[in-house]
């Protein structure tokens, strides 16, 4: 089992998005058996793919209980299970801040015998969650819009782990998201970054909140798509290389 987090410091940057496109193509694209895990209190990634917690869940008992499977659901998709976020995600950061220190590394290995891959769609910011994540995952996978005020938050992670995690951090790999390349700015900024990833800023994308499904299943013929499919690609090569 190999684990990766969809992880930025700011919000708005298509995060959710990309974690279930990315749980998507691992289950079709690569038929990993895959759980999503979503951390997110705002639960982005639980309702696009039209789930919701079950009444009596408590994704925070889970998590200081290390009782996990019950909270696990079945996606419409073989071979991709959710676990939900509800609203006792809330008052995670405040437990974690007096547990220990990798008991969310604890539970994602945990998953092994269960799933090929895990991969966790987590709230923005540089917190105590975000560090139990950073102990936890392979692979962070980092979107950010073509911006200097994104260039600058993801400049501030790379900081952070080498300064709180040096010699244990997760390999990391920058996504540029919602692209727009009529827009100079966005342009120059990726021209100055060609070998990074690029999603492109689509209605397809956009429409997810609507429909409820990924982009890979409404509109698998859209760039958009064979974005999040060439994405997947390098996703995999990375986790490979780490196993």
């Amino acid at each position: 089992m190999r684990s990766l987090a969809v992880f930025s410091v700011k919000g708005g940057v298509g995060k959710s998005a990309l974690a279930v496109n990315l749980a998507h193509a691992a289950a079709t694209l690569s038929a990993r058996r895959t759980l999503l895990w979503d951390l997110d209190t705002q639960g982005a990634a639980t309702y696009t793919l039209r789930l919701s917690a079950r009444p009596d869940a408590s994704a925070r008992k889970g998590i200081a209980e290390g009782e996990l499977g019950p909270l696990i659901q079945a996606s419409d998709f073989p071979g991709l299970d959710v676990l939900a976020a509800d609203k006792s995600l809330r008052q995670l950061e405040k437990q974690l801040a007096d547990d220990k220190a990798k008991r969310l590394k604890k539970l994602v290995k945990s998953l092994d015998q269960d799933y090929d891959r895990v991969i966790l769609d987590c709230p923005p910011g540089l917190t105590e969650l975000a560090d139990q994540v950073f102990r936890a995952v392979d692979l962070l996978v980092v979107p950010m819009l073509p911006s200097p005020l994104s260039m600058r938050a993801y400049d501030q992670l790379v900081d952070h782990l080498a300064k709180h995690h040096k010699g244990s951090a997760p390999a990391i790999l920058p996504v540029f998201t919602m692209v727009d390349r009529r827009k100079a700015l966005h342009a120059a900024t990726i021209a100055a970054a060609p070998e990074r990833a690029t999603i492109p800023y689509a209605a397809a994308v956009e429409a997810m909140a609507a429909t409820q499904l990924p982009v890979l299943v409404k509109a698998p013929k859209s760039p958009a798509a064979a974005a999040f499919r060439a994405l997947w690609t390098d996703v995999e090569r990375l986790l490979t290389r780490v196993a």
